[in-house]
């Protein structure tokens, strides 16, 4: 299994884009500063997370979110993914 995610730091007001095959231990690395973009902040929170069968895939999807490259198109992917859990 693989997993795409966002994150997001009230404190910096940014949303962080990422894949990887253990989410909670990336989380904790974001929130530890051993990331270098998100070292800026402490206060990391999951707000999308989605399981993928491959790197492969996580990795197409990780891009294809990425590529919007707008707030409101980040926000809007996580609000149509609260919607589909409801």
């Amino acid at each position: 299994m693989h997993f795409v995610y966002i994150i997001y730091s009230e404190s910096a007001d940014r949303y962080y884009i990422g894949e990887t095959a253990d989410w909670q231990h990336r989380l904790e690395s974001h929130r530890g500063g051993r990331q270098r973009w998100t070292s800026r902040a402490n206060d990391w929170e999951m707000k999308y997370l989605e399981k993928l069968s491959s790197v492969t895939e996580a990795k197409k999807r990780e891009r294809q979110i990425k590529k919007s490259k707008s707030r409101k198109a980040t926000e809007r992917w996580i609000a149509s993914s609260c919607n589909e859990a409801s």
